[in-house]
């Protein structure tokens, strides 16, 4: 299958996911008349908002409330204003940041990208060396991003400060993760969209991803320090929002170990004694 016929299958695809999520909500099919960008726009905004209210409510729930002083002490649990503080911040920027993936399935289904449509077209091996390809092309490009958002002055105090309001374990919660100025957060993920003309990428795996960012930077915001190696997780990013020059990273230590930024939260007492 080539040409138009294999573009289709990426048009089905998406028509496919505007399905389950927006005939939930709009009655009757009347999104089926919206222009498709604006449809997978709007596919994109419920999903992504349902997403970050359920994760978020769920996580803060178990770690403040039903395993309460288990995980934090309860001088580092945030108050219910900061963490509407953080709601209002990502609310604003939603909208903006389902642009994103809304450009790049555009560009999928018009081929002017590497993605394919099923791994059966490659077979599993190949998938799963494309799929680690991918990954580290967007850690590394993260990592970047974001050692720049705070380097470059201007951006820093245009629009990653925005962020790094939340500066102490108490100011901090799972509702930060999307909390940016909306441009920051579009900066960051756009290694994934990138990636996209470079690596063969299955079409799927990177919708997939994209919305796994948003359970990932819950979870990195929650200042428990799970102590899974060589994960870049809120143990490292508690540090991040506490020093500013360290753990730039995103799921893994590694460009911070390459690059010289990394600091391991396991050292903290012994340099506080």
């Amino acid at each position: 299958m080539e040409g138009a016929d294999y573009l289709h299958l990426f048009v089905e695809e998406t028509d496919w996911y505007n399905g389950i999520v927006l005939d939930a909500f709009i009655p009757g099919g009347a999104w089926k008349r919206l222009p498709r960008p604006l449809r997978s726009w709007l596919r994109n905004y419920i999903g992504g908002t349902l997403l970050y209210f359920v994760s978020g409510f769920l996580w803060c729930f178990y770690i403040y409330y039903w395993k309460r002083n288990v995980y934090l002490p309860k001088d580092a649990i945030p108050s219910n204003k900061a963490m509407l503080l953080q709601i209002v911040v990502a609310m604003k920027a939603m909208p903006w940041y389902c642009a994103l993936p809304t450009l790049s399935e555009y560009m999928v289904e018009r081929g002017w990208t590497r993605c394919f449509s099923s791994i059966t077209e490659v077979r599993w091996p190949t998938y799963i060396a494309y799929l680690t390809i991918y990954l580290v092309f967007v850690e590394f490009g993260i990592y970047w991003m974001h050692r720049e958002l705070h380097d470059i002055k201007p951006l820093y105090k245009y629009l990653h400060a925005t962020h790094h309001i939340y500066n102490k374990q108490n100011t901090l919660s799972p509702f930060a993760g999307l909390a940016f100025n909306p441009l920051d957060g579009i900066l960051q993920a756009l290694p994934h969209v990138i990636a996209l003309f470079i690596v063969p990428t299955q079409f799927m795996t990177h919708v997939l991803l994209l919305f796994c960012e948003a359970l990932w930077t819950a979870n990195i915001h929650d200042c428990i320090h799970g102590k899974v190696w060589p994960v870049m997780g809120a143990g490292y990013h508690t540090i991040h929002h506490t020093t500013y020059r360290h753990n730039y990273g995103h799921y893994t230590i590694w460009m911070d170990w390459m690059f010289g930024s990394l600091r391991d939260p396991e050292e903290e007492p012994k340099k506080a004694e």
